[in-house]
């Protein structure tokens, strides 16, 4: 598998046809896409709901500020769960 360096000035977004909601049932963010559906966890959908038109360094301010962590630790998880769904096409980086 590649190894993805994103930029903090990367703009990541859903890939067309993948599209963030709500399981009815469990109450779990999904990722639903063409060929299945992908539940994330409480981080990732975080992470994934942010992916909005902000930057990743946009995302990862957000984050450390909303649960008061720290920057570097936040960065590291962003940049590792969105190279994740990048590497599986369910986002693109602009």
């Amino acid at each position: 598998m590649r190894t993805t360096t994103i930029s903090g000035s990367a703009l990541p977004r859903l890939t067309s046809g993948v599209r963030l909601q709500t399981d009815s049932v469990t109450g779990k963010g999904v990722l639903l896409y063409p060929e299945g559906i992908i539940e994330l966890n409480e981080t990732a959908h975080e992470i994934v709901s942010r992916c909005d038109g902000r930057t990743l360094d946009e995302i990862v301010q957000a984050l450390a500020n909303e649960y008061d962590a720290d920057v570097t630790a936040v960065a590291s998880d962003v940049r590792e769960t969105l190279a994740e769904l990048y590497q599986r096409n369910l986002i693109e980086l602009t």
